[in-house]
């Protein structure tokens, strides 16, 4: 019970701390102003060059805050990014569903239509170019908002990369033609869908069809989940949906974890740095996010390398190293270390000492270098490091040792 009041008062209390910008378009698509709230991140103002995803969210009166905390809370650990929301209000007379009209075949009309375009012609347009913002887009809804965001699968360049889905109501036939769709959609698309074990009968088969669908396609080049959420209604749902897909769009953003070392890094037989430019490479192609690999992820890489005495990677992690931190001695470090493992001393210590040319970082200052270096000065070089050799190969009717 603490534990669950401390988790609330915490989201509170990062919630209230986030900068929260009111916004409104006078839009020609809906005849009227549309009223908004713009989410900034906590960095924006402390780092000019930054730029960031953008999570639209539709029935923004009520949605705004478990995404703007769960977000805040992920960012907080760094197993989420930090992202610019756009809530759109819908929440007042029949607008939320006058904006989610569609016609017998599914597809956007009327009003409906209207706000379509609205969200992909004057809003989107309208914050990307007063904010920061980088090309990877999400889309949220519940119900008939959820249903809604089906319509943007239409393009033949999608403009959301990510949809979450929460209790949809689906339009007619959408659990063939979302799943039609996906098959043919090129761009990487992440899809979340979540349903209540409280929902109403109607709504869980037709989302049980979708995921059916969806499922049974080969070769998916896009990434989906369902699920449903055991002990919530249609309205609770969505705070236990919401971590989750954040959690599953952004998988693979967080920082190497002690399970992810165990369970995938250190069992590899080779592959040790590619594991960690693949990591970075996927998060640049696939989510849009360009982040600078994490230094605990250097470490966590070179103790796998360490650890099953791959000691020619080092070399790769060291180019890898010199791309992304080209100032500092962690480059030179790995280079030296490298020589180091092999025997080959003399070039170990020229090594360690040219970090007096280099910045520090972290762990890796000067005097550690020049430390490690006059540790090595007096050792003599060897061709090669009787742990690293491989072993004489057993000639046959020979017994191995111990046998």
């Amino acid at each position: 019970m603490k534990s669950k009041l401390f988790l609330i008062l915490f989201l509170s209390a990062i919630t209230a701390f986030a900068q929260r910008i009111p916004e409104s378009i006078e839009s020609k698509k809906l005849n009227g102003k549309r009223d908004f709230t713009v989410v900034l991140p906590s960095s924006y103002e402390s780092s000019p060059d930054k730029k960031y995803p953008v999570l639209v969210v539709l029935d923004g009166e009520y949605l705004l805050s478990p995404f703007e905390g769960i977000l805040k809370y992920g960012n907080y650990w760094d197993d989420l990014p930090e992202m610019i929301i756009v809530a759109v209000n819908q929440n007042y007379g029949e607008t939320r569903y006058l904006d989610s009209e569609f016609d017998q075949g599914g597809f956007p009309s009327g009003t409906g239509a209207n706000f379509f375009e609205f969200i992909g012609i004057e809003l989107l347009p309208y914050v990307e170019n007063k904010y920061r913002t980088q090309p990877f887009r999400i889309i949220a809804g519940h119900d008939t908002t959820a249903g809604f965001i089906n319509s943007y699968l239409y393009k033949d360049n999608p403009v959301f990369n990510g949809y979450i889905s929460l209790s949809p109501e689906l339009a007619f036939d959408m659990e063939k033609r979302v799943a039609e769709r996906l098959a043919v959609i090129t761009k990487p698309i992440f899809y979340y869908q979540a349903m209540a074990e409280g929902d109403k009968d109607e709504l869980k088969e037709k989302a049980l069809k979708l995921s059916q669908n969806v499922k049974g396609i080969p070769n998916a080049k896009f990434k989906f989940t369902a699920e449903e959420i055991i002990g919530t209604t249609h309205y609770s749902v969505v705070a236990s949906a919401v971590p989750s897909a954040l959690y599953f769009i952004f998988d693979g953003y967080a920082p190497i974890s002690m399970t992810e070392f165990q369970t995938k890094i250190a069992t590899l037989d080779k592959g040790y740095a590619q594991y960690l430019i693949d990591k970075y490479t996927n998060l640049q192609e696939k989510l849009g996010i360009d982040i600078k690999p994490r230094l605990t992820d250097f470490k966590a890489i070179e103790a796998a390398i360490l650890k099953n005495k791959a000691y020619p990677e080092l070399q790769e992690l060291s180019k890898y190293a010199e791309k992304n931190y080209p100032k500092t001695t962690l480059s030179i470090y790995h280079q030296a270390l490298y020589y180091e493992k092999m025997g080959e001393f003399k070039k170990a210590t020229k090594e360690y000492k040219k970090a007096f040319t280099k910045e520090e970082i972290r762990e890796l200052t000067k005097d550690f270098m020049i430390s490690r270096s006059e540790d090595l000065k007096n050792k003599d070089d060897k061709s090669k490091v009787e742990e690293y050799a491989e072993p004489a190969p057993v000639e046959e009717g020979e017994k191995k040792e111990g046998e």
